[in-house]
């Protein structure tokens, strides 16, 4: 299974005011790794869905802010 986290690291200008951030991170999405829908996929509830802003459960990518993911 893919990471759906990706990383990497910027240029650092040794003439640059702000400290610098040494590694960033960014959220790919899943249907990126799927290529055709497969028949059959797992579904979630209707209400469900509604809140999780898709239907099937491998398309679903919940967003977690990057100063939450530095936390855990």
């Amino acid at each position: 299974m893919p990471s759906f986290y990706k990383r990497y690291k910027p240029y650092i200008s040794p003439f640059d005011p702000c400290p610098p951030i040494r590694e960033k991170t960014y959220s790919t999405p899943p249907n990126l790794y799927l290529g055709f829908q497969p028949p059959n996929l797992p579904q979630f509830l209707p209400h469900e869905a509604l809140q999780k802003g898709t239907l099937w459960k491998p398309l679903y990518d919940p967003y977690f802010s990057p100063y939450e993911r530095a936390r855990e």
